[in-house]
């Protein structure tokens, strides 16, 4: 039989006001949001633990909860998707609200919050079966309470701890750390590691030491964008990368990537793998829309995974109110005049879509012997450019009939043209977009490159 995960923590209720903002209050230099949308749902531990169980496995919850109605909201919020193993709170779950403009915040409003009881036989039992143990702490006195039952748990089970700038350090044993950058910084600081610097360098040196310090078997500093660097006490840690961009609210993804760290500790995932995972996770999570996402709720049809899909990227980008931008070519060889015509582009808008002909397209176009790198091996460059969120190949001559059906909102081209003389700018404006040229650094092209390299192959001493 498989032992449950346990998330031990602190739950929160979290509340999102969104709406516009277009004027400000006659009485105060402040805006007046005319709001459009409530939405509430679980915080702290209870997203985590949420979270965890997307994939249909038995998960417990234990944390303290009091007899509010924002405590019976995020009962209510749980039921059917976690057990709660609760005890007393002395107080309410604390309150998160989140007032928003445009889908960016303009202020945050904490409220409520306690001081947790005496736990029961309850907690005790849930504990001591975990299969693994995830501490979500968010410094509101849960994981102090429950230390000793933790510090027994990390010599039994897969132990992974959130830390919280407020909370106390992690139970020594844990099998994974998870501060994100500017906690590893603080943690830190009275170690002497990093020297109050920033940068992978210092990140490395921080990870080192508090693997060393909390005694853990593996720390794991989160950098947002550029993924996770993983640590097991020596110098030279492991960089796991974010496999795309993710443009979308970052709320809760600290809460995902530790979730899916501990899930994939459960299926005897080593640490490495476990941060791989959990790296992919947090980066479609945000993707979607982060703890926000309504899906996530079951109050919509979830999006389609948008990293590899450019219709359903381009269909969530806009829907967040974001610029979809979208470029094309042939990308025979890929040389730094299209890597710096890929990074103009991308800095447009909010994504990047390529637009790539397939080799049957570029034959046609090239003429016998192009395309010179196939078209599975082309897609693989592109997509691994960070600037490039998704590519999508297209057979005819021009990509025009694929710009109809993703009606991007700005279309790129680089080199020697006239914004009005690219052959898709008319079809571009058909639907309100815009077409654009970039500068091309002079000098670099396919056809050159290819033309240099068979020269060189010919006087090759034989």
């Amino acid at each position: 039989m498989t032992r449950p995960l346990v998330v031990v923590g602190d739950a929160l209720l979290d509340r999102d006001i969104d709406g516009e903002a277009t004027r400000l209050s006659p009485d105060a230099p402040a805006p007046v949001v005319e709001v459009h949308r409530e939405h509430t749902r679980p915080g702290g531990a209870a997203l985590a633990a949420a979270l965890a169980a997307r994939d249909g496995r038995e998960v417990v919850l234990v944390t303290p909860l009091g007899g509010g109605a924002d405590d019976d909201e995020v009962r209510s919020r749980l039921r059917g998707r976690v057990r709660v193993a609760e005890f007393p709170l002395d107080g309410t779950v604390a309150v998160k609200t989140r007032i928003r403009a445009g889908g960016r915040p303009l202020v945050r409003i904490d409220r409520g919050g306690g001081a947790p009881g005496r736990p029961g036989d309850a907690v005790t039992e849930a504990i001591a079966a975990a299969g693994v143990v995830l501490v979500s702490d968010y410094g509101r006195g849960t994981a102090d309470a429950l230390r000793p039952l933790l510090e027994a748990a990390a010599h039994r089970a897969p132990l992974v701890w959130d830390p919280h700038p407020c909370g106390g350090p992690p139970v020594p044993g844990v099998r994974l750390a998870t501060p994100n950058a500017a906690e590893a910084r603080l943690f830190a600081e009275p170690l002497g590691a990093g020297d109050g610097a920033r940068g992978l360098r210092a990140a490395a040196e921080r990870g080192a030491a508090l693997s060393r310090h909390w005694r853990a078997a593996a720390v794991c500093i989160t950098l947002g964008e550029r993924g996770a660097l993983l640590s097991r006490g020596a110098e030279s840690p492991m960089l796991l990368p974010a496999p795309h961009r993710a443009p979308g609210d970052p709320c809760g993804a600290g809460d995902c990537f530790a979730a899916a760290a501990a899930a994939a500790l459960a299926d005897g995932a080593l640490p490495e793998e476990a941060v791989q995972r959990a790296v992919a996770a947090a980066t479609d999570f945000v993707s979607r829309g982060g703890a926000g996402d309504p899906a996530l709720w079951g109050e919509a049809d979830p999006l389609p995974v948008p990293a590899h899909d450019a219709f359903a990227l381009a269909d969530a980008v806009r829907s967040r109110g974001g610029t979809v931008v979208a470029t094309g070519g042939c990308f025979d060889l890929v040389h730094a005049g299209h890597v710096g015509m890929l990074e103009s582009a991308r800095r447009v808008g909010d994504c990047l879509i390529v637009c790539l002909n397939s080799d049957i397209s570029v034959t046609r176009l090239k003429g016998p012997g192009r395309p010179l790198t196939p078209l599975e091996d082309r897609l693989r460059v592109l997509a691994g450019l960070a600037c490039v969120d998704a590519v999508a190949v297209f057979d005819e001559d021009t990509p025009e009939a694929l710009l109809r059906k993703l009606r991007p909102d700005v279309w790129v081209k680089g080199g020697d043209y006239t914004a009005d003389a690219l052959p898709e700018a008319q079809a571009v404006r058909s639907w309100g977009g815009q077409a654009l040229v970039l500068p091309y650094l002079e000098g670099r092209s396919t056809t050159a490159l290819a033309r240099r390299a068979a020269t060189a192959a010919a006087v090759r001493p034989r």
